[in-house]
């Protein structure tokens, strides 16, 4: 692209700078360089241009950071919820996010450095502290004239946290106090049966509760009771993306810590690991067919059918595994469950195998001329298939029993099986065989 084109562009982007919302500005600085960016930062005023920095994507967010100085920093944080800020604080480099923390005022500074000693995967390290909370002994009017108060500096206001003693209690929904007797205390309208979660509960976990009580903000509260923050619709639906994108990435044994802007010693270093553990299950399935390379001597045509029936077991695996896993993530399924989904994929697999092989074994019988070949294959899907789809439905629930990460590992055990049990069942049923195939 010439000069003249990235005028242009300037141009267009110039012209539309107050009608384009701040998600789009953000989505087309991540295709701006330093200098482009730049330039923008001084168009802006300091309220959009946060904006801008909360929705934009990482590379982008350091990049703006490196560009402003503290002090128009600390201008932009001013307009930004203390869960965006300590996100950006944990990715910039420590002496700068030391140095900005220290010009804060005081409240935001305690605030701030509380965030930031949880970790970044938990309820408290994706909290905000920005909400509204009231006591529950506050007249209807007088609560209304809090509110009103408080909204604009908070990032939700469709719900209020009710509190007595300075402990949670309920929560309370605008539009109750807003239609509720002046005169009524807050108490009378609060809804004492809420769900909540404490600081140290795992990310992913409130998502599921979030998920499975329709919530649109959790709150968290310490052993007492107490509030700490709130965790918002918005940061539930980062986490639930985050989670999927990572489930997806690890079960092709990528590393969601790889992106495009990997180094290549980075990438291979996630990498690498991976395709030795892959290269030790392709050995395995190796040593299986050379146990039996007798009777693929005598029979080649072996040689080239049975990568067939691996190949299907192993697609098999995969659909059960992605299904299980699933359902893992969104908490329907656990190892007790088992029982029930093996009888079910049992006679699924049965139906599938018997409906592949039977395809597949006409076609072999045909091609070869040997209807025992044929019947080979058949018997060889089934049985294939049926282990793929009990290996499909255990590998992940046992892997999650025992605490270790489904999506990360399945694939690598379900390969290992399908491969090794494929080869040896169908080369098993050659050698029974034999004498009808030369």
């Amino acid at each position: 692209m010439d000069s003249n084109e990235n005028k242009e562009i300037d141009l267009e982007l110039e012209e539309n700078l107050d009608e384009l919302s701040t998600v789009d500005l953000a989505l087309k600085l991540s295709d701006y360089n330093y200098e482009e960016i730049k330039e923008l930062c001084e168009r802006l005023e300091d309220e959009k241009l946060a904006m801008i920095l909360e929705e934009s994507e990482l590379k982008t967010q350091l990049k703006i950071v490196k560009i402003l100085n503290n002090n128009r920093i600390l201008k932009l944080f001013s307009y930004m919820s203390k869960d965006d800020i300590v996100d950006i604080l944990g990715e910039i480099n420590a002496g700068k996010a030391k140095e900005l923390i220290n010009l804060m005022k005081e409240g935001d500074k305690k605030t701030i450095e509380q965030l930031m000693g949880y970790k970044e995967d938990c309820a408290g390290g994706i909290m905000t502290t920005e909400y509204i909370k009231l006591d529950s002994k506050l007249l209807i009017k007088d609560a209304i004239a809090k509110i009103k108060q408080i909204a604009p500096k908070t990032e939700l206001i469709d719900t209020i946290f009710v509190v007595k003693s300075k402990k949670l209690i309920g929560t309370a929904k605008l539009r109750d106090i807003l239609v509720a007797p002046e005169n009524h205390k807050l108490e009378e309208i609060t809804n004492e049966h809420f769900i909540y979660v404490e600081p140290e509960t795992d990310q992913e976990e409130v998502s599921l509760i979030a998920s499975k009580y329709d919530l649109t903000a959790i709150p968290v509260v310490n052993k007492n009771m107490g509030m700490l923050g709130i965790i918002t619709i918005d940061d539930i639906l980062d986490v639930i993306v985050e989670e999927h994108t990572e489930d997806a990435l690890q079960i092709a044994g990528v590393s969601k810590e790889e992106t495009l802007d990997s180094t290549l010693v980075e990438s291979i270093k996630l990498r690498l690991p991976w395709l030795f553990i892959n290269l030790i299950t392709a050995f395995l399935a190796s040593m299986t067919v050379k146990n039996f390379e007798s009777t693929i001597s005598q029979v080649v045509a072996l040689s080239s059918i049975m990568s067939i029936i691996t190949g299907m077991g192993g697609n098999a695996g995969t659909q059960t595994v992605s299904i299980i896993i699933r359902n893992i993530a969104i908490g329907k399924v656990e190892l007790k469950d088992s029982i029930h989904l093996l009888k079910k994929q049992i006679f699924l697999d049965f139906v599938n195998g018997a409906s592949i092989g039977l395809i597949t074994g006409t076609i072999i019988s045909i091609i070869y001329g040997n209807i025992y070949l044929g019947v080979i294959v058949i018997l060889a899907m089934i049985a294939n298939l049926i282990i793929s789809g009990i290996c499909g439905t255990l590998i992940p629930l046992v892997l999650k029993k025992i605490k270790l990460d489904p999506a990360l590992s399945s694939t690598i055990f379900l390969t290992a099986v399908t491969d090794v049990l494929g080869f040896f069942i169908f080369l098993s049923l050659a050698n029974v065989f034999l004498p009808y195939l030369i």
